[in-house]
């Protein structure tokens, strides 16, 4: 009996996940045809498989696969964003992310810490938690669409970069606040920078670690024994890196990014590959991306509850205006001041107010949340939610457009 439920649960996976990947598979074309970033349309394919639509899927958020698609598909997606990124381009903008991946995640959350605190009525704490939940930027959705769209380098790779970094600095400060909400600790500014420097250089440290190994293993004239076996050595250098990190407190997703620039800068190392052995394995990291990016926003659009956002949506709209249209410009604006070197133009700045959607990152903090028992956790979420569909509905699908009327394009965007 224990056996036939085991196999009846494998069955009812297997066929979730052959209805994710056949509607995401459409609703891929659908976005290459609109000429959208795909991650809007998994977003809604989602949402029409879930439990309140068409009751297609329904895989519980909490769920431990649920978990290990979010994280892994996250880590992936960044690595790959971090294997695009070039130090040419970085040692260029290196300063305009530092400050926006710290000072511009403080001034978000506090912005969207006061506004909720206003429009919603909540308690200054419970508000603190919210703005400190949504304040950082989202590396499996921007990655994918600056993929996707030839934008210049470096203003993508900027963008890219922030989505990476800010993910310390919003962890630590949502369990920094979520501390205080709790009784059990105080706010410390120097024990904060401290957490953060240490979890920083913790997953560069790391990242650059497992990041020059395999590159000497994939690529070196001598060492480079495994170089035929390119696309298995990324599934398990991504999974070491994280654990690696994690098990040591650091920023996982730091240390599979920072993985991904070695591996995609490694020729600045004198480190080679077989133009076979290459090709294989881009062409491997790319559909692996596609799978992951597609499994986690058709798993996110089916976990929406409109039950609950239905209660604060009129609320929820009004913050997240504030949050798009007041807290990113001051961020972006603010942050990209004082980098003289970067020489960063109105419509650049104006572009990257726009491209700051909220996904993966702030979900699984909502949800974390939530699982511990937070005040004000069930508003979070619903918050949180809001801003997912909002920021990626809106701003992901209008970024080509925007980004031709700037003038951000490389080239004119063809199929």
């Amino acid at each position: 009996m224990e056996a036939s439920s085991s196999l009846s649960a494998a069955k009812e996976l297997l066929h979730a996940f052959g209805i994710i990947l056949a509607a995401g598979s459409l609703g891929g074309v659908i976005a290459k045809r609109l000429r959208i970033p795909d991650v809007a349309v998994f977003l809604l394919v989602g949402i029409a498989l879930g439990p309140q639509a068409l009751g297609a899927i329904d895989i519980h958020a909490d769920s431990g696969l649920n978990q290990i698609i979010l994280i892994f598909g996250s880590c992936y997606i960044l690595f790959d964003g971090g294997a695009s990124l070039r130090f040419r381009v970085l040692r260029e903008v290196w300063v305009t992310i530092a400050i926006i991946a710290t000072l511009g995640l403080l001034i978000t959350a506090a912005v969207t810490t006061a506004a909720a605190h206003w429009i919603m009525g909540l308690p200054l704490v419970v508000a603190a938690l919210l703005g400190a939940a949504t304040a950082s930027t989202d590396p499996a959705t921007l990655v994918p669409i600056f993929k996707q769209i030839p934008i210049k380098e470096r203003i993508s790779q900027t963008v890219m970069s922030e989505s990476a970094f800010n993910d310390a600095t919003g962890a630590i400060l949502t369990f920094t606040v979520l501390a205080i909400a709790m009784g059990q600790g105080s706010f410390s500014l120097s024990g904060s920078i401290l957490e953060l420097l240490k979890q920083a250089s913790l997953g560069i440290l790391i990242g650059s670690v497992v990041g020059y190994a395999a590159a000497l293993l994939l690529a070196h004239e001598k060492y480079a024994f495994l170089g035929e076996f390119g696309p298995v050595v990324t599934l398990m250098a991504v999974a070491g890196a994280y654990l690696a990190a994690d098990n040591y407190h650091a920023s996982g997703f730091m240390a599979v990014f920072v993985f991904g620039i070695l591996i995609g800068n490694k020729e600045s190392f004198g480190f080679r590959m077989q133009p076979m052995e290459a090709e294989k394995m881009e062409i491997f990291v790319a559909e692996m991306a596609l799978i992951m990016r597609l499994m986690i926003f058709v798993l996110l659009g089916s976990q929406v509850d409109f039950a609950l956002m239905q209660r604060y949506w009129v609320q929820g709209l009004m913050l997240v205006g504030i949050f798009m249209f007041v807290a990113r410009p001051l961020t972006v604006f603010i942050c990209t001041w004082p980098d003289r070197r970067a020489r960063w133009t109105f419509k650049e700045r104006l572009f990257m107010c726009w491209t700051r959607e909220t996904g993966v990152i702030p979900a699984a903090l909502a949800g974390l949340l939530a699982g511990m028992k937070a005040p004000g956790a069930e508003i979070i979420g619903a918050v949180t939610f809001i801003a997912i569909l909002v920021t990626i509905l809106l701003q992901a699908t209008t970024t080509p457009w925007l980004a031709a009327k700037l003038g951000m394009l490389v080239e004119d965007w063809q199929d």
